[in-house]
């Protein structure tokens, strides 16, 4: 009887997989990641108005603009120019427009004592004129260099009117009162102090030269409806036989009152 072929079955070995910690803690690291991945991702949303770092070595921070206010957002009602708040695209408040101080009210008659002009640290004694036999302002006498000469039949400084103030520029002795009134400025200031110890503050408008020939009476001497003032003196070319061939003139009105 033949033996019988025994057979050896091998028995196949089953794969093991990961055991369950292993698993447990490969889905633990797959989940922070994934968790880490989306909080990354939403702070540098713009929505957040998150902090970005700006360009690699500077060092700075740059904040990006919150919701609504990025390059091509549009202003909000508010903010809209001509909006009922003031406000301006910018939202800052539109400044009122302020209103200039009403002129002073012109004053009575009274007679000029004193001028002075502080830009050129002026202080004159005043005197009153009459007219010359022309019809013309006359000038104060030539050997009192230092003295202002008001044309007296004329307005008072501070009435309403054109009152004139003459004065020498120069004479034989050397400079004379009104030797630089042709540096002043409009804005520059003459004060007028009269009997009635009231100053009369007027602000410079105007610094023109006129040639004799050509003298404007009318612009310089005529009214405008306000208390004004004019100094005058000589300037141009000198001449030794004709004298000065021009005239210098100051324009300037009433601008306060002060008290002496």
């Amino acid at each position: 009887m033949a033996p019988r072929n025994t057979v050896h079955r091998r028995r196949r070995r089953r794969r093991r997989g990961p055991s369950r910690a292993a698993r447990l803690t490969m889905t633990l690291s797959v989940t922070f990641s994934i968790v880490a991945t989306v909080v990354q991702g939403c702070g540098a949303s713009p929505d957040h108005g998150a902090a970005t770092a700006s360009a690699p070595g500077d060092g700075k921070v740059s904040q990006q603009a919150p919701p609504g206010q990025g390059a091509h957002a549009s202003p909000s009602p508010a903010a809209r120019p001509g909006s009922p708040d003031g406000g301006t695209a910018t939202g800052k408040p539109v400044a009122k427009p302020t209103r200039s101080a009403p002129p002073p009210v012109p004053l009575p008659r009274s007679p000029a004592t004193k001028l002075s002009i502080p830009a050129l640290s002026l202080e004159a004694p005043v005197v009153a004129l009459p007219l010359d036999p022309a019809g013309h302002p006359g000038t104060p006498p030539i050997d009192k260099p230092k003295l202002v000469g008001w044309h007296g039949d004329g307005p008072a400084p501070g009435e309403k009117g054109t009152a004139l103030a003459i004065g020498h520029r120069d004479t034989l002795t050397g400079p004379a009162v009104f030797l630089n009134i042709s540096m002043l400025r409009p804005g520059n200031t003459v004060r007028v102090t009269r009997a009635d110890r009231r100053t009369a503050v007027f602000t410079v408008d105007a610094v023109r030269t006129y040639q004799k020939k050509s003298f404007p009476d009318k612009e310089v001497y005529g009214e405008r409806g306000r208390p004004e003032l004019r100094l005058i003196t000589c300037g141009g070319r000198f001449d030794k036989k004709a004298g000065y061939a021009a005239n210098v003139v100051v324009f300037a009105h009433l601008t306060g009152v002060a008290k002496a």
